[in-house]
């Protein structure tokens, strides 16, 4: 059952909190715990999925004026018993990023759910509306209609910032179900309480801590889902779950630019949030020879300090030692056969409090193909490559970010041509850049809706 004493983050049903024998510690960073959890058990999840079901959705209007009172609520208000600053600060706890870095996710998660009716809007094509009463309807029209009605939401914890999207889904009218990261739940709450108070009903939003079985049965009960946690993953092959991606963010410098120009970009592409996310870039790929600009990154990201993650001048992860150790591990045995610039012999520096930093690391390459520019990690990690045009773009596919500094258009024609690119950034622009309206990894909306022919007389 837990400390009595601890804070308890409850189970938000369609008939308001609901708080569970059955609960989940939350620790922070140095192992200590600070929360529970309730989990829902199956039977619970099973009702509230069949309340979204049954409930309507609000007509357009209110659901965009929702969503901006939501956006202002999760940004300046007491929820769930916490300040706006008591709940960064409990983030920053047991997620292990900076402060600063969460601070900035708070705005732009709060940006994010204010634009998200305006967002979708982006993702309907132009020869469809997206009501049957319009009068364009009258003559024969595409309408743009939701695939289903209720929505599974199994967000990951490793960022704030991954919850600014999924409100796009009850613009639409979804009606959505929210199981929280217990790596971090406090967003997942807060959000919640946000969009209820914000007057979308018990009904309409619902977050569903649960186990296994009961989160299977989150999957199950809507008809579609979307995440990117373990138990979306078992369904990857399922056209009604959209599974998140590893983002294996990319840079490529060609030899008709000069990357000393662009070494401010790289360095901020990878240590921006943390380094933990992923529109971070993983690999830099140099036409020429890599090393002088593998040197010149790894002198640059060795100067930042480690501080624990409530320290305002923090600007790297920090996780339990133990964690940071199996990960350090995971990094050293993919390692082999690189040149280390940093971080060769060990990239852990221990706090003394249960924690550690995660402090940055650079490896050189033998070659364009080879698979470490495909590991991806949760803190600035940069494997730098050597690229020519034989190598083509089969290096740089499977990408979620490419920034391409080049300028060469036939170039960028072949690279906004590969389907497995999501982003193309042309020039020197980090690859975090984003702002609201503009896809992720394609429009959500692509996901969640289709478009079908009304005619009427």
């Amino acid at each position: 059952m837990g400390d009595p004493g601890l804070p308890v983050l409850d189970a938000l049903g369609p008939s308001g909190p609901y708080r569970t024998h059955t609960r989940q510690e939350i620790t922070d960073v140095t192992g200590a715990v600070m929360a529970g959890m309730s989990l829902a058990p199956v039977l619970f999840v099973n009702r509230a999925m069949k309340a979204l079901h049954a409930a309507a959705p609000l007509p357009a209007a209110e659901r965009s004026a929702a969503l901006a009172r939501a956006a202002e609520l999760f940004r300046s208000a007491t929820l769930g018993g916490l300040t706006v600053r008591e709940y960064e600060q409990a983030v920053t706890r047991v997620s292990g990023l900076p402060v600063s870095v969460v601070r900035t996710a708070t705005r732009t998660c709060a940006e994010r759910v204010g634009q998200s009716y305006r967002s979708v809007q982006q993702a309907r094509p132009s020869g469809a509306v997206s009501d049957w009463r319009d009068p364009l309807a009258r003559t024969g029209q595409a309408v743009w209609s939701r695939r289903g009605e209720v929505l599974a939401v199994h967000v990951p914890g490793n960022h704030p910032g991954t919850h600014g999207f999924w409100p796009e889904a009850l613009a639409l009218g979804y009606r959505v179900a929210v199981r929280p990261s217990a790596r971090e739940p406090f967003t997942a709450h807060r959000l919640v309480l946000a969009l209820r108070e914000a007057g979308f009903g018990a009904d309409h939003v619902v977050l569903l801590p649960c186990g296994h079985e009961a989160a299977d049965a989150i999957v199950r009960n809507a008809d579609l889902a979307y995440g990117g946690d373990e138990i979306i993953r078992g369904y990857a092959d399922d056209p009604d779950v959209l599974s998140l991606r590893p983002g294996r963010s990319k840079i490529l410098l060609t030899a008709d630019t000069d990357w000393r120009d662009h070494l401010d970009m790289i360095v901020d592409s990878a240590v921006r949030h943390g380094g933990s996310g992923c529109v971070n870039v993983t690999a830099v790929l140099v036409e020429g020879d890599p090393a002088p600009l593998a040197g010149a990154v790894a002198e640059r990201l060795a100067t930042l300090p480690s501080l624990p993650p409530h320290d305002e001048k923090a600007c790297l992860p920090v996780q339990h030692f133990k964690a940071a150790r199996a990960l350090e591990r995971f990094v050293l045995d993919r390692a082999r056969g690189t040149r280390a610039w940093l971080g060769g012999t060990g990239f852990v520096d221990e706090l003394g409090d249960g924690s550690a930093v995660l402090r940055p690391a650079v490896h050189q390459t033998a070659a364009a193909d080879a698979p470490q520019i495909g590991v991806e990690v949760p803190f600035p990690c940069v494997w730098v490559a050597p690229w020519s045009r034989d190598d083509g773009i089969e290096p740089l596919r499977d990408t979620l970010v490419l920034t391409a500094v080049t300028q060469d258009d036939a170039l960028v024609d072949a690279l906004v041509a590969e389907p497995t690119i999501s982003n193309l950034h042309v020039g020197g622009h980090p690859t975090h850049w984003h702002r609201p309206g503009l896809p992720h990894d394609g429009h959500l909306g692509e996901f969640l809706m289709r478009s079908k022919t009304v005619f009427r007389r």
